[in-house]
């Protein structure tokens, strides 16, 4: 058996950007990297375990022995331990065995920084890399403007073991039948993105991905990495942006994970009051150690190099930036200024973005954050955390509160609905509805609806005509695009067969036919961060429940007129001010037909009358469905 040859992927500039923190490209350091020394094939690793005694190298090579390979510790004390192994290569199981000097503790790890795992329940890490060539440059070229905030951002959300299964053979798909599946419907359905929960590699299905033990590879569960990346550029090659569940908020304490990873608290905060999180039963990542902000932030950059993702959504960022984040009083300690803000998160976060965009300047990252923190997507050098987007948890609260309310009593919660406008333009928002929605006892979007089927199917077209015509981006979680009635679960499929019916299938319709509209007309994305792309017609008509809004694009008279009505009476001859003169033509009804609504409609246009109303010099009359929003354009 060969022996284990001193070898070094570091240099001293390396290793300092490393015990500084500012080395964002490790993953091309440590782990492992079949390579070739002195002529020789072989597999070179490198590990960062700084209270080890030894460490040694495992795997199906020596049977899984300790004492054949040895790594060697570097001099210059950063804790990394490195060699190369002659003879072994691609496909080579392993995990480092780590004596600790601390206490004496033994324990067998998967590699942090392994490109590959095996399928979950095992846990060894698997040497592996690729040489995909890939067919993305058209899209690379001009993501920059696909990717801009005022270019359309229509999301779908997706977990890949569930979107759909082979029934037969009881299995999810694979990576390579998503690239003609998933694409295809995304495509047809018209989004212009797609986000999907975490693919790194996790030990829990349960955890839906969000409990991560490899971090640096796309779980096994569906095939291989480069069959990941056929993904992401099948995805690309039909113009269609790949978002990234990304979570950097915490990690699971299994025994082969990061937890306890030398026999210290290595990657996790040593203080429980910071290094442990009570909700998800999973450890803290410590944000003030250098090494551990390189890992992290390597880790993002990693995605967006190798896999030519355009964003990632950060998970769980309300946890990071409060100590007293679901805790009690005695269970956290205030910062140096007697506050509750993580500052090491804080910076971290900072640090984090400023990197991600000056490396990838037509990506997005976009904020989980559930709070009122301030600036969450302003730049950091005015004192912002540097994101490109926050999704926009107080409105889906508060409209699907208000959604869930029978008709009659609407009138009384008005505010609930018109609310989010008093705050639409303190960040970039995203209009979320998740997972997070549609699970533990939430039920389904479409069975939060109130009423008979009738008007369950209407509430939910309305619910998508105003989301898509509220100002921001929005995103939609698998499944609610066609009014899935059953909430989800990550065990089984989508209920596709639903798609027979004519009220799902008009669900599926409208969805996509807003799709096309919102990418279709710059009034709906030009300024939808904007306040200048906004302005209301009319938020206090509590008792006929009815609001309207004006949403503006750049070009002079590029406007669109929403007016929605949350009852299930018909508003006939109903009078709004308009800012100018000519005809009032319906672009989109929510109410028709071809959806499954009742198909009351203004089918002419309409003129537009010198009458004062709502303020303003002119006015015209509409009639407004049951249940429905209509979308109207102003032409001179």
């Amino acid at each position: 058996m060969s022996k284990v040859v001193s070898y070094s992927f570091f240099s001293e500039f390396d290793i300092n950007l490393f015990k500084a923190g500012k080395h964002y490209r490790l993953y091309e350091k440590l782990g492992s990297h079949i390579t070739s020394v002195n002529g020789v094939e072989g597999t070179y690793f490198s590990v960062w375990a700084p209270s080890a005694k030894s460490v040694a190298v495992i795997g199906d090579f020596n049977h899984w022995n300790e004492t054949e390979h040895q790594l060697f510790v570097r001099w210059d004390k950063s804790g990394i331990w490195e060699g190369f192994i002659p003879k072994i290569g691609k496909g080579t199981l392993y995990k480092y065995k780590i004596h600790s000097n601390h206490n004496q503790i033994i324990t067998e790890k998967a590699d942090p920084y392994a490109r590959r795992f095996e399928h979950p329940p095992k846990t060894a890490s698997v040497v592996w890399e690729d040489h995909y060539q890939w067919n993305d440059i058209e899209w690379i070229n001009t993501r920059k403007k696909n990717n801009a905030l005022n270019a359309p951002w229509s999301v779908y959300e997706v977990h890949l073991g569930s979107w759909r299964k082979k029934i037969e053979e009881n299995r999810s798909l694979s990576y390579i039948e998503l690239a003609d599946e998933l694409v295809a419907y995304v495509k047809e359905m018209g989004f212009t993105h797609v986000e999907l929960m975490p693919v790194m590699e996790h030990p829990y299905d349960p955890s839906w991905g969000y409990q991560i033990t490899g971090y640096f590879a796309p779980t096994s569960r569906f095939g291989y990495p480069e069959e990941f990346k056929v993904l992401v550029d099948k995805f690309h090659q039909n113009r269609i942006g790949v978002l990234l569940d990304w979570v950097p908020s915490h990690f699971p304490e299994d025994s082969h994970g990061l937890g306890l990873f030398d026999g210290t608290c290595l990657y996790e905060h040593p203080d429980r009051k910071k290094g442990y999180h009570p909700d998800w039963k999973s450890l803290i990542f410590n944000y003030g150690r250098n090494e551990v902000k390189s890992f992290l932030i390597s880790n993002a950059i990693f995605w967006l190099d190798q896999y030519h993702v355009d964003g990632l959504r950060v998970d769980a960022v309300a946890s990071m930036l409060y100590l007293d984040y679901s805790r009690e009083e005695g269970e956290w300690d205030a910062n140096i200024y007697g506050e509750r803000e993580n500052l090491e998160a804080i910076a971290f976060i900072r640090e984090l973005n400023e990197e991600v965009y000056r490396c990838f300047p037509d990506v997005q990252t976009i904020a989980e954050e559930s709070t009122s923190f301030s600036m969450v997507s302003s730049p950091t050098d005015i004192g912002g955390l540097g994101f490109g987007m926050k999704w926009m948890m107080g409105w889906m609260n508060d409209t699907l509160q208000y959604f869930a309310k029978e008709s009659i009593y609407r009138k009384h919660h008005q505010n609930e609905i018109t609310f989010s406008l008093t705050y639409a333009f303190t960040e970039n928002f995203m209009l979320p509805l998740s997972h997070d929605e549609v699970v533990h006892g939430k039920s389904s979007i479409l069975n939060k609806m109130p009423g008979d089927e009738w008007q369950q199917f209407a509430n939910l077209r309305l619910l998508y005509t105003y989301m898509f015509t509220h100002p921001g981006s929005n995103l939609l979680f698998m499944g609610g695009e066609f009014g899935q009635r059953e909430e989800w679960n990550f065990r089984q499929s989508l209920d596709w067969y639903v798609l027979q019916y004519e009220y799902h299938y008009g669900v599926k319709k409208i969805v996509t036919d807003l799709n096309t509209l919102y990418k279709e007309t710059p009034a709906l994305y030009e300024r939808q961060f904007e306040d200048a792309g906004f302005e209301w017609i009319s938020y206090d008509d509590h008792e006929n429940s009815v609001i309207a809004y004006i949403r503006e694009g750049n070009q002079i008279n590029d406007r669109l007129v929403i007016v929605c009505n949350f009852t299930p009476v018909p508003r006939n001859s109903y009078r709004i001010g308009l800012p100018d003169t000519g005809k009032l033509i319906e672009l989109f009804n929510s109410d028709a037909v071809i959806y499954g609504g009742s198909g009351v409609s203004n089918s002419k246009a309409i003129s537009i009358e010198s009458v004062a109303s709502h303020f303003r010099e002119y006015s015209v009359e509409i009639v407004i469905p049951p249940l429905a929003a209509l979308i109207f354009r102003i032409e001179n």
